[in-house]
């Protein structure tokens, strides 16, 4: 028999019996726990936590789950989330003109690799309309013209959350969407979105980051992915990786190898994020791989 599965993530202020009394409150609920991670921060006193669970007495319902530990944590200051272990994450992607990213996500969730539904494609340009297609995926098409004034940018934004809205989306992925979103939208996606960047910023700001990377021999390479924030690539760090370059590499050699990384950076951002793994911790992230 199948029972159901959950994942339940909470953090409060560190302090004595909080393993004690969560899994207490799944034996007494019937619920078997398969996998649990958890880490106290001795800098900010927070203590957070991870729980996978199958709930194997039927006599305790999805309904009596929540109402009974929303008592549990109440008592202790507890912020949490219980999420359904097989619900698909409904995820939203946005893209400008560079397409790696986004291909290497839709290959992985038409694998079956990244455990999601994408209900919608949106991108300030065409370029990518007929990679969307192909995966029976809407795409939205919502120019946004270089230098356009505020008011057409918020229009365009408008337009950005209408869609959220209609496909109730739980996370938005810039997959090298290359536009900066207004402080109003960053505030609105707050923990709900994450981007991708080479990690040269801010050595090498602006257009051709590979080409000056090499002009000045860099010998490491990198991704970031954080989450996305008021203030410019400076989110919470989500993920990060490097690759090793030398001498013997032009440019469009490390800009491949860049965008191997990005790629990878970002999917494991995205997963970790969609399996409940990533819990904020002020400025920071706590990943439970």
């Amino acid at each position: 028999m199948n029972h159901p599965e959950y994942i339940l993530t909470l953090f409060c202020h560190d302090q004595r019996g909080i393993v004690h009394r969560v899994s207490g409150f799944l034996a007494e609920h019937g619920c078997n726990i398969i996998d649990s991670a958890q880490f106290g921060d001795a800098e900010t006193q927070r203590f957070f936590m991870r729980v996978h669970f199958a709930r194997e007495d039927a006599a305790y319902s999805d309904a009596v789950l929540r109402q009974d530990f929303a008592r549990v944590a109440e008592s202790m200051g507890m912020e949490w989330a219980l999420h359904d272990a097989n619900a698909k994450p409904r995820v939203m992607l946005m893209v400008s003109k560079i397409g790696h990213c986004l291909n290497d996500l839709l290959f992985r969730y038409k694998s079956g690799l990244l455990p999601v539904e994408i209900p919608a494609i949106v991108s300030n340009h065409m370029d990518f309309y007929q990679l969307a297609a192909s995966y029976n995926i809407p795409f939205h098409h919502l120019p946004l013209a270089s230098g356009a004034p505020e008011q057409a940018k918020l229009a365009q934004e408008a337009r950005i959350v209408e869609l959220m809205e209609n496909h109730k989306v739980d996370l938005v992925v810039l997959a090298r969407y290359m536009q900066i979103l207004s402080p109003s939208m960053c505030e609105r996606l707050k923990g709900k979105a994450i981007n991708i960047h080479h990690s040269f910023l801010p050595s090498f700001k602006g257009a051709k980051p590979y080409a000056q990377a090499h002009k000045r021999g860099v010998k490491l390479i990198g991704a970031t992915a954080h989450f996305v924030t008021g203030d410019l690539d400076e989110g919470p760090i989500i993920e990060q990786d490097v690759e090793r370059v030398d001498h013997a590499m032009d440019s469009d050699a490390l800009t491949a190898i860049g965008r191997d990384v990005e790629c990878v950076v970002l999917a494991r951002a995205v997963k970790w994020f969609v399996e409940h793994r990533i819990l904020l911790n002020g400025d920071r992230t706590v990943i439970f791989k």
